[in-house]
C-alpha cells in the first residue's frame, strides 16, 4: 500500500472500540435468549438493551449509534418477545432498501424463534409468496414504496396483520429525508390512522446510524414524541480513514479508458446562463478522475488480497469503475480479474441477490456499487471500502465508510479511502478535514406540510378512509386545511357532513412517486432483443437516455435509438463508441411569490421564497474520455417547468464596477460563483448535489440587478434553500474560501467548474466570482445578524 501515502491529503486513525456489554433484560423469553445466542450474540450491549426496554415499555424510540453497532437487536428484542409470548402478534420492518429487506429476513430465517413467521412484501415478491405473507405472516419486511402502494390501499385484505400490530420499526431512518422523507413521513402519518381502524397502536422503533439530532428528526418523521438512545456501547475495529487526492493523469493506462469521466450521469437539475450560448466546454482536466482513481486503487487492493467495496456516485460510474478495474487485473492479476463486478439499482432482483451473495461469501473480490449498498445490509469481512466523491452529506460518508471492517473489534485494522472529485465540495473537504472528523452529521430536512407532497397523501388517506376534521392533526393541522381547500375547488375530493371523500373508482396511490419527481419510470429497452434493461426516471430520462446518449449496463455499452417520453420506453442498441455524452441545457427562474428578503448592507440584498424553473434539454456534447469535445448535436424536447424555492442574492452593478468587474465580465464572474455555491451547499444544507441547481444573470427580470440563484430540484422545495438561507454567512464564507485558495489560474473543476453545467461551463471567471464572493461575505459579516438569517 505505497501509493496510499502519496496522493493522500490527511489520514486520521479511528481507534478501536472495546464495547460495553450488558445483561439481558429479565423480561426476555428463554426461547428468544437461546435464538439469539445460537446465532452468535452472546450478551447485548448497553444501547440495545436500553432501546429494548424502552420499547418494551410502550415508549416510540430512534436509536442512533455507529455503523455496524447492532442496533437491529434493538427492536428484535421486544418483537420478537412479544411474538413468542403471543404468536397472533404482528411486527412491520420498514427498509428504505429492498437489498435491506432481503438481508433482514435472512437473519430472521435463521432465528429459531417459536412462533416467528418473516416474510418479505415487495415489488419482486411473486404472487404465491405475497398470498401466503397475507394470511401468515407476523413480521412484514418491506418498504415505504410497497407500503404506500400495496398495504394500505388495501389495507381491508390485511385486517388480521393491522389489528395486531404492536411494532413498527423503521430502518436507516437518516435515509428519510428531503422530499422522498416527506412523503415517508406522510406514509407514516397514513399508516397510524389506518392502524386506529383497526384498534391497534403499533410502538415505533426507528434506528439510524448517522442522524444529527435524532430525536428531533425522528419526531418530525412520525409526527409524535419519540425517546433517543445515543450511547454507543458497541465494539468497533480501529480503522484508517484516508483522504486523497488523485495525482497527475496520464501516469496509468486506465487514466484514458472509459472510468476518466466524472459525469458518467447526468443527475443534478442543471446550472445554467441563459443570456448566453455555449461557445466552448470545460477543458479536460490535468488529474486522474475520481472514478479512474478508485478504479486502480481498488484493482490494486483486490490484487492485494483485500476484499473491497467502492462507491460510486452514479448508475454507470460504478459500470465504467467495474469495468476498468478489471481491465487493471487483467494486466496485474489475470486469475483475479473475474472477481469484480458492478452493481446498481436497475438490475433485476434476481441479479441484484446473486451479486450480494457472491461478495458475501467472498466469491467477489470487489464491488463497485451505488449508494444501493450504502444501508445497513450485512456483508461481513470487509477490509475496505473506497468513496469516490462525496456521497451528498457526511451521514452517507459516514455510513459508506462503516462498511469496511464490520467483523467487530477484531485485531485487523480497516481502511477507507475517500477520492476526491475536482468539485468545489471534495476539494473543501480534503483541505479541511476538520469538516470531515470533527463536525457533526446533518440533520435530516423534511416538510410534510409542502403542498406539493401534502396533497397527493390527503387524497390517497381519503381513498383508504374518508377523512374527518380529527385526522387532520396527523397531517398538520392548519397546514392541511387550505390543501384540503384546493382538493375540493378541483373536485378531486367532496365535502359531506362526515368528513371529505374521495369519489373516483380505484385508489390515487400509482398517481404518486415518493421517490419526488411523480413522473413515472422509463424503460430501457434492447432494440435488438426487446429485453428490459432497467429504467430510469422520467424527469431525468432528457438528460441522460436522450437520443444519442451512451448508456452502460452491466459493462457493455449501448446508445439510444430514441426517446419516447409519451410512450415511456428509450430504445437502445448495443455499440462500441469511443466516446461519452453529455446533456446541455437552458433554464430561466422566475419569482411567483412573496420573497423572505432583506437588504445586507447598501449594495447586496438576500432572499428566499417560491420560483418556477422552466428547463429544456436542448442538445448534447460528444466527448472523448480525456475530456475532448468532439461535437455539440441538437436536440428538441419538451420544455418542463417545476415550482420550488431559491434561495437567491444580488450585487448592485455599481458595486461590481466600483470593485474592478467590467460589464462584460459580470456574466461570468456570477456564473463561476454560482457553481461553487452549488458545491458547498450539500455541507451547509444536508442535501446531495443531485438535490439542486442555480442560475446565474447579469439582470434578472424579477431583481433588476446581478442575481446568482440556488433552487431546490422538486416540486414545491425540499427545504435545502431555507436551509442556505439561514446558512448565508457560513456557506458564502466557505465558497469564497475554496474558490480563492484553489491553485488554479483560470478555473477548474476543483472551484468554479461543474461537469452538470447545461451551459457548458461558459462563460466563467474565477478572479470575477473572488470579487463577488467578497462583496456578498463582507456585506454580510457586517450586516446585523437578524438581517440575513442565523
Amino acid at each position: 500500500m505505497s501509493s496510499v501515502t502519496s496522493c493522500a491529503s490527511h489520514v486520521r486513525r479511528l481507534p478501536r472500540a472495546a464495547g460495553s456489554p450488558a445483561q439481558w433484560p429479565g423480561w426476555t423469553p428463554p426461547g428468544v435468549r437461546d435464538a439469539l445466542r445460537t446465532a452468535g450474540i452472546e450478551q447485548p450491549w448497553t444501547h440495545q438493551v436500553a432501546a429494548a426496554q424502552l420499547a418494551h415499555d410502550g415508549h416510540d424510540v430512534v436509536l442512533s449509534t455507529g455503523t455496524a453497532s447492532g442496533k437491529s437487536l434493538g427492536y428484535h428484542l421486544p418483537a420478537l418477545t412479544a411474538i413468542e409470548n403471543d404468536p397472533r402478534t404482528t411486527v412491520l420492518y420498514l427498509a428504505p432498501t429492498k437489498a435491506l429487506a432481503a438481508d433482514q429476513l435472512g437473519v430472521l430465517t435463521g432465528l429459531a424463534v417459536p412462533g416467528l413467521r418473516p416474510a418479505v412484501y415487495d415489488g419482486d415478491t411473486p404472487r404465491d409468496d405475497r398470498d401466503w405473507a397475507r394470511g401468515h405472516a407476523n413480521w412484514l419486511l418491506t418498504n415505504p414504496d410497497m407500503l404506500h402502494l400495496g398495504l394500505l390501499p388495501h389495507h381491508s385484505a390485511w385486517d388480521r396483520f393491522w389489528r395486531r400490530l404492536a411494532f413498527v420499526v423503521v430502518d436507516e431512518c437518516h435515509a428519510y429525508r428531503g422530499v422522498f422523507g416527506s412523503h415517508v413521513a406522510l406514509v407514516l402519518r397514513r399508516l397510524i390512522r389506518v392502524a386506529r381502524l383497526y384498534r391497534s397502536s403499533p410502538v415505533f422503533v426507528l434506528a439510524s446510524a448517522t442522524a444529527a439530532e435524532p430525536q428531533v428528526s425522528a419526531q418530525r418523521l412520525i409526527g409524535r414524541p419519540v425517546r433517543a438512545v445515543t450511547q454507543d456501547g458497541s465494539a468497533r475495529p480501529a480503522a484508517d480513514f484516508v483522504l486523497w487526492t488523485p495525482g497527475a493523469a496520464g501516469s496509468d493506462p486506465i487514466d484514458s479508458d472509459s472510468a476518466g469521466s466524472d459525469s458518467a450521469d447526468s443527475d443534478s437539475t442543471g446550472s445554467d446562463t441563459p443570456e448566453s450560448g455555449i461557445e466552448q466546454a470545460a477543458q479536460p482536466s490535468r488529474r486522474t478522475s475520481a472514478p479512474a482513481e478508485a478504479a486502480r486503487l481498488m484493482a490494486d487492493l483486490v490484487a492485494g488480497g483485500a476484499r473491497t467495496l467502492t462507491f460510486v456516485r452514479s448508475r454507470q460510474g460504478a459500470e465504467q469503475v467495474a469495468l476498468a478495474a478489471r481491465r487493471r487485473l487483467r494486466r496485474i492479476a489475470p486469475d483475479l480479474a473475474s472477481r469484480v463486478a458492478a452493481y446498481r439499482g436497475g438490475y433485476l432482483p434476481e441479479d441484484r441477490r446473486e451479486l450480494e451473495r457472491a461478495l458475501d461469501s467472498g466469491e467477489l473480490l470487489g464491488l463497485a456499487s451505488t449508494n444501493a449498498l450504502e444501508l445497513g445490509i450485512d456483508i461481513a469481512g470487509l477490509d475496505a471500502a473506497i468513496i469516490t466523491g462525496y456521497p451528498g452529506t457526511l451521514a452517507a460518508l459516514w455510513q459508506q465508510a462503516g462498511r469496511a471492517g464490520r467483523g467487530g473489534a477484531s485485531g485487523r485494522r480497516a481502511l477507507v479511502i475517500f477520492v476526491a472529485r475536482e468539485d468545489p465540495l471534495d476539494t473543501y473537504l480534503v483541505r479541511h478535514p476538520e469538516a470531515v472528523f470533527d463536525r457533526p452529521v446533518e440533520s435530516t430536512v423534511i416538510d410534510p406540510t409542502n403542498p406539493f407532497v401534502l396533497g397527493p397523501h390527503l387524497t390517497c388517506a381519503a381513498a383508504e378512509h374518508h377523512l374527518t376534521p380529527e385526522d387532520l392533526d396527523l397531517f398538520g393541522g392548519p397546514a392541511a386545511r387550505p390543501v384540503l381547500d384546493q382538493l375540493l375547488d378541483r373536485r378531486i375530493l367532496r365535502r359531506r357532513p362526515s368528513g371529505w371523500f374521495w369519489v373516483n373508482p380505484g385508489h390515487p396511490a400509482q398517481r404518486v412517486d415518493l421517490r419526488g419527481s411523480g413522473a413515472g419510470q422509463i424503460a430501457i429497452v434492447d432494440a435488438d432483443s426487446g429485453r428490459l434493461l432497467g429504467t430510469v426516471d422520467a424527469h431525468r430520462a432528457p438528460s441522460c437516455v436522450h437520443t444519442g446518449a451512451v448508456h452502460l449496463h452491466r459493462g457493455e455499452s449501448y446508445v439510444v435509438d430514441e426517446l419516447d417520453l409519451q410512450a415511456g420506453v428509450a430504445t437502445v442498441r448495443a455499440g462500441r463508441p469511443d466516446w461519452t455524452t453529455v446533456a446541455r441545457s437552458v433554464s430561466s427562474v422566475s419569482m411567483v411569490g412573496p420573497q423572505r428578503s432583506r437588504p445586507a448592507g447598501r449594495q447586496v440584498r438576500v432572499g428566499v421564497g417560491p420560483v418556477a424553473l422552466t428547463t429544456q434539454v436542448v442538445g448534447y456534447l460528444r466527448r472523448r474520455p480525456t475530456g475532448e469535445v468532439l461535437d455539440q448535436v441538437p436536440l428538441e424536447l419538451p420544455q418542463h417547468t417545476l415550482p420550488t424555492r431559491a434561495v437567491w442574492y444580488t450585487v448592485s452593478r455599481a458595486a461590481l464596477r466600483a470593485a474592478g468587474v467590467r460589464d462584460a465580465a459580470i456574466p461570468g464572474a456570477l456564473h463561476a460563483a454560482e457553481h461553487a455555491a452549488i458545491g458547498l451547499l450539500p455541507l451547509f444544507a444536508g442535501c446531495d448535489r443531485m438535490d439542486i441547481g442555480g442560475l446565474s444573470t447579469a439582470a434578472h427580470p424579477d431583481t433588476g440587478e446581478p442575481t446568482v440563484l440556488v433552487y431546490d430540484g422538486y416540486p414545491g422545495g425540499a427545504g435545502f434553500a431555507d436551509r442556505g438561507y439561514d446558512a448565508l454567512p457560513g456557506w458564502l464564507g466557505a465558497v469564497r474560501d475554496t474558490v480563492a485558495g484553489c491553485p488554479c489560474e483560470a478555473g477548474c473543476p476543483s472551484c468554479v467548474q461543474s461537469p452538470q453545467c447545461g451551459n457548458g461551463n461558459h462563460p466563467l471567471d474565477k478572479t470575477g466570482a473572488i470579487t463577488v464572493l467578497n462583496l456578498v461575505v463582507d456585506a454580510l459579516r457586517t450586516a446585523p445578524a437578524e438581517s440575513v438569517g442565523a
